[in-house]
C-alpha cells in the first residue's frame, strides 16, 4: 500500500469528467490513502455527494457553513490535514479563481489555505482551454508552483474534439504518487534530451519540418528531473511549456541541433535523443518569397542534412549513455538494428508511427527497446509512462557501467 498513512484532499468541480474522480477516489483509497472530498455546488449536479463519503468513508464538504461533527475551523482543518491536494476534474472556473485569490465557496477557500502541493487535472471545452484569459490563469499557476497534468487531447463531451479531455484515473494516481514518493535515483546526473522537429528554411515564409509535437521528449526531460538530474533540454519549435527546472536550448534548423549537441553532449552523463531532425535540407534557400511561374512545376534540390546522432556517438566518453529514438513505418525493428550498430548507441527506442496510439501528436505510445542483448515491446501506455519505463533502462545502462 504506498500511499499508507497519506492524506488527500480531492476537489471535485462541476464538469462530467467529475465521475472520473470516483475511480481515482477508489485507487487512492485501495493504495491506503485517507481521501477527504471537497465538491462544489455544480459537482453535486454531475454526481451525488454519497457516492463519494461511500469511497472515501469519510463526509464529504459542501457547504462552508455547514457545522462539523466535531467542532474545528473545516477549511482550516483540510487545508492542513492534506500531505497533497488535488483537483480533479479543475474547471475554467476554479482556475480563474485560484490564480487570482478568489474564496468564495468551500474548495476555493481551502485550496487557497493549504500549504501542501497542489494538482490540478483541468477538464473543459477546448475553446475554454485555448481562451487566453484561461491561458494566462495556468501561466500564473504553474509560476507558484501548481502542478498540472493534462488535459489531453480527444473527443470531448460536447461533441468536439480538441484539448480539454480531463488525464485518466491512473495517470492522476500516478503523478500523486510521484509527489508523495518521488524516485530520485538520477541525483546528480546530467542528462540531455532531444525534443520536437527542425525546420529547414525554404525561403522567408516557408520551411520543410515533420509532424513531431515534442510530447515524447518533454515528458522525458520532466520526468528525469522529477528524478533529481540536472536536465537540458535541446528543443525544437513546440507549444509546449518547458518542465519546471529544466533548461531549455531551442534550436530551429537541423544544424542548430547538431551544434548544441557537439556542445554540450560531452559533459553529459545521459544524452536521449527524442528530437524528429530533418534528414534534409534545401540545398539553396531563396532570398525572396517563391512565386508561382505560370503553369510550371517547380524543382527543389535538397541535400543532406548533418548525421547528429552519428556525430554524437563519435563524441562518446567513457561511462556515458546513448539512447535513439527510431520513428519508422516499416520494418521498424531491423531498421533500428542498425542505427543502434550505426550510431553508436547504448539503446534505441522503436515505434512504428503508422499503428494507432503510437503516431505523432498523440498523448500515448507504442515502443519497443532495443539494445543489443534484447528487445522489449511495451504495451500502449501514455508517454508520461513511456518516459518512467524509458529511464529506468537508462539507469540501469548507466549503473552497469560504472561497475
Amino acid at each position: 500500500m504506498p500511499l499508507q498513512g497519506k492524506n488527500i484532499v480531492l476537489g471535485v468541480t462541476g464538469g462530467i469528467a467529475a465521475y472520473k474522480a470516483c475511480e481515482l477516489t477508489s485507487r487512492l483509497r485501495k493504495a491506503g490513502a485517507q481521501v477527504y472530498v471537497i465538491m462544489t455546488k455544480h459537482a453535486c449536479e454531475f454526481v451525488a455527494p454519497l457516492t463519494f463519503e461511500t469511497l472515501s468513508n469519510h463526509p464529504v464538504v459542501t457547504d462552508t457553513f455547514a457545522r462539523p461533527d466535531t467542532w474545528e475551523v473545516e477549511h482550516i482543518a483540510l487545508a492542513k490535514r492534506a500531505d497533497v491536494f488535488v483537483i480533479a476534474p479543475a474547471t475554467a472556473n476554479i482556475l480563474a479563481k485560484m490564480a487570482h485569490g478568489i474564496a468564495d465557496d468551500m474548495l476555493s477557500t481551502t485550496v487557497l489555505a493549504t500549504k501542501a502541493p497542489v494538482l490540478v487535472a483541468p477538464a473543459m471545452n477546448t475553446g475554454m482551454w485555448e481562451n487566453a484569459a484561461t491561458r494566462e490563469n495556468v501561466e500564473i499557476l504553474r509560476r507558484r508552483g501548481i502542478r498540472f497534468i493534462g488535459p489531453e487531447g480527444g473527443f470531448l463531451a460536447c461533441g468536439d474534439t480538441g484539448a480539454g479531455r480531463m488525464s485518466e484515473p491512473k495517470e492522476i494516481f500516478n503523478e500523486i504518487e510521484s509527489i508523495l514518493n518521488p524516485k530520485r535515483d538520477m541525483e546528480g546526473l546530467r542528462v540531455l534530451v532531444t525534443a520536437g522537429p527542425t525546420q529547414e528554411k525554404l525561403d522567408p515564409v516557408r520551411y520543410i519540418t515533420n509532424r513531431s509535437s515534442g510530447k515524447m521528449g518533454y515528458a522525458i526531460a520532466d520526468a528525469a528531473a522529477k528524478r533529481g538530474a540536472k536536465v537540458t533540454l535541446v528543443t525544437g519549435p513546440v507549444s509546449l511549456q518547458v518542465p519546471e527546472g529544466v533548461e531549455k536550448v531551442p534550436i530551429l534548423s537541423t544544424q542548430d541541433l547538431y551544434e548544441a549537441m557537439t556542445a554540450h553532449c560531452p559533459e553529459m552523463d545521459i544524452v536521449i535523443q527524442a528530437a524528429a531532425p530533418a534528414d534534409f535540407t534545401p540545398a539553396v534557400v531563396a532570398d525572396q518569397k517563391i512565386k508561382k511561374q505560370g503553369d510550371g512545376d517547380l524543382t527543389l534540390t535538397l541535400r543532406q542534412t548533418p548525421d547528429v546522432a552519428a556525430q554524437v556517438g563519435r563524441l562518446k566518453h567513457e561511462g556515458q549513455v546513448l539512447v535513439g529514438f527510431a520513428a519508422e513505418t516499416n520494418d521498424v525493428l531491423e531498421n533500428a538494428q542498425g542505427k543502434l550498430q550505426k550510431k553508436n548507441l547504448d539503446m534505441i527506442v522503436a515505434n512504428d508511427v503508422t499503428a494507432p496510439g503510437a503516431g505523432f501528436d498523440v498523448d500515448t505510445n507504442i515502443v519497443t527497446f532495443v539494445t543489443c542483448e534484447k528487445q522489449e515491446t511495451l504495451p500502449c501506455l501514455p508517454k508520461t509512462q513511456v518516459a518512467e519505463e524509458l529511464l529506468d533502462r537508462a539507469m540501469a545502462l548507466y549503473a552497469q557501467k560504472k561497475r
